[in-house]
């Protein structure tokens, strides 16, 4: 069988697993963050906290909630990472230092999981399991719990509460991410994945020399690192190290947990509002452009110049024969596609344009399916910014599931859709005014720019992947890529928020005959052009400076 007829059969049998899941998954989600029910074990953990787990919070303490419950989580991961040298299980490795720390105190913390160390080599294994393992877990948790906030807007009516966050945060680590993880990481296990705690163990080779092959808790890890679109690799090769991901199944399998809770959410947001069509609109959306996206890098990838390309079949500098052109296309593109950043090849070694794809999917904003909760919660702002714009197009006040749309609405989704793009462009125009972090790019000319504003675009999207050409573990990357990741997830939830509360205040609506249908093809379309208008073309001269440029020359 060819490697392309292996990549279509790969891509269907995804699509079909995910279509499976689509119903029940969305429908298991939608009943746990509805339910009045408190489970034994969750009624235990509010009483010890100090939780009321019947008492719904207003949208400002919800936020103070999640900042709070963040800043304790980066400081006891930069604790927990400084101090890792007198800790169990540390291997032995050297202190971290401290702008290095805080870089991946911040990244985990973000669902951003950026790394700028070897995790063999920098990481104990209790380090690896009780820091960056557990924020794998609530940093996901924390995404699904935003949008579930704002989903409980459009569903309530006159109120000020938007939910409990440490609900939301406790149902959706203990009754989704904790099973489903379990699970699939015994599948993991089952089909090679690494899972011990041994050490460095130094083997002779047939060479006559020494190799020194490192062990860990990795299948625990690498479940939730897809399922929670983290991304961050136990190895530094990530999902392309034989120890995370050794065949073409696990291959696979990766693929689709690292899709399957952001596309079912969609679901999960049409049961909650009440209508089924709404999240089949919405995920119709998503589908068409992580579709595009996947056939348009498979398609660069297999256009080469040159005898050695040719007798490849195709750009496979930096990816693995295990996986082949098609499977690595199709893993790029559904890693920037989401928040997960995990990569079983290199980006940088791309063709311009199917390395210029994985950037422009992640200045989409990372919505198709996009991160866990994230991913939905920038879909949804900007189908209020498509009904806003069909309302200015008809001359009427636009209103989206009975909820009108004013100037407060609007701004808050403005200041959305504005705040990424200005960390990533600020970000990058700053890096290239410096000399010396100019030096820290590997390739000069437009693919060196690329490799700069991939770096600004992947941590302000709290995406994580790299071009793999870029020097970043220096102070000033380190701690301006921190504060990138920072701003770039918590800024557009206070707005998200801040837009649940203004809904939740409001009287519903009842629909009428100037009143958009959401639910049609034809809101699919506009979705799909604002998407690429209001968003896309704010970064299209970057872009040209950078993979256009290149492709082009």
């Amino acid at each position: 069988m060819s490697s392309t007829a292996a990549g279509w059969l790969q891509a269907l049998a995804l699509v079909g697993a995910l279509a499976l899941c689509y119903r029940p998954l969305g429908d298991y989600i939608a009943k746990l963050l509805t339910t009045a029910k408190h489970l034994r074990v969750e009624r235990g953990l509010y009483r010890l906290v100090g939780v009321d787990g019947d008492a719904d919070q207003r949208w400002p303490v919800y936020l103070r909630s999640v900042l709070a419950f963040s800043a304790l989580s980066i400081l006891f991961l930069y604790g927990l990472i400084r101090l890792q040298t007198h800790l169990l299980l540390s291997l032995g490795v050297p202190e971290m230092e401290a702008h290095q720390a805080w870089n991946t105190a911040v990244s985990f913390t973000t669902n951003t999981n950026w790394q700028s160390y070897s995790g063999e080599s920098a990481m104990g294994h209790l380090v690896q399991m009780a820091g960056l393992a557990v924020q794998n877990f609530v940093s996901a948790a924390v995404g699904i719990a935003i949008v579930a906030a704002l989903i409980r807007g459009f569903t309530r009516n006159r109120t000020d509460r938007v939910g409990n966050f440490w609900v939301d945060l406790t149902r959706i680590v203990l009754r989704l991410l904790l099973p489903l993880s379990i699970v699939f990481a015994l599948v993991l296990v089952a089909n090679g994945v690494v899972q011990n705690f041994h050490g460095f163990h130094d083997l002779a080779t047939l060479g006559g020399g020494t190799q020194s092959i490192p062990g860990g808790p990795v299948a625990s890890q690498e479940v939730i690192k897809e399922l929670g679109t983290n991304g961050g690799g136990f190895f530094n090769a990530n999902s392309a190290h034989p120890f995370e991901n050794p065949n073409g199944f696990t291959n696979w399998l990766e693929i689709f947990l690292l899709l399957v809770i952001s596309f079912s959410l969609p679901r999960t947001f049409g049961r909650m509002v009440g209508d089924h069509r709404q999240g089949y609109a919405i995920v119709a959306v998503m589908a068409l452009f992580w579709v595009a996206s996947a056939a348009l890098i498979t398609f660069f990838e297999h256009q080469h110049a040159g005898t050695a390309l040719q007798a490849a079949g195709g750009a496979m500098e930096g990816k693995e024969q295990r996986f082949g052109v098609a499977a690595s296309s199709l893993f790029a593109a559904s890693t920037t596609l989401t928040s997960t950043g995990a990569v079983n090849s290199f980006h940088d070694s791309f063709t311009p344009f199917g390395g210029g794809l994985t950037v422009f999917n992640m200045m989409l904003g990372e919505i198709a399916p996009g991160g866990t909760g994230s991913g939905l919660y920038g879909m949804l702002v900007l189908a209020i910014v498509a009904v806003f714009v069909a309302g200015l197009m008809v001359g009427r006040t636009p209103e989206y599931l009975g909820k009108k749309l004013g100037g407060r609405e609007m701004k808050f989704a403005s200041l959305y859709i504005l705040t990424t793009p200005a960390i990533v462009l600020v970000g990058t125009g700053v890096a290239m005014a410096l000399p010396g972090e100019r030096a820290g790019m590997l390739n000069s000319g437009p693919h060196g720019f690329s490799e700069v504003l991939y770096a600004l675009t992947s941590a302000a999207n709290n995406n994580g992947s790299a071009f793999a050409g870029i020097t970043v573990n220096t102070p000033w990357y380190d701690t301006a890529l921190g504060l990138a990741m920072a701003f770039g997830r918590f800024l557009p939830m206070v707005f998200v928020l801040a837009l649940a509360g203004s809904l939740a205040r409001q009287q519903p609506v009842p629909a009428s005959a100037g009143t958009l249908p959401t639910h049609k093809p034809l809101f699919v379309g506009l979705l799909s052009g604002v998407v690429l208008i209001v968003v896309g073309l704010t970064y299209f001269p970057a872009l040209a400076l950078g993979p256009i440029a290149e492709g082009l020359h």
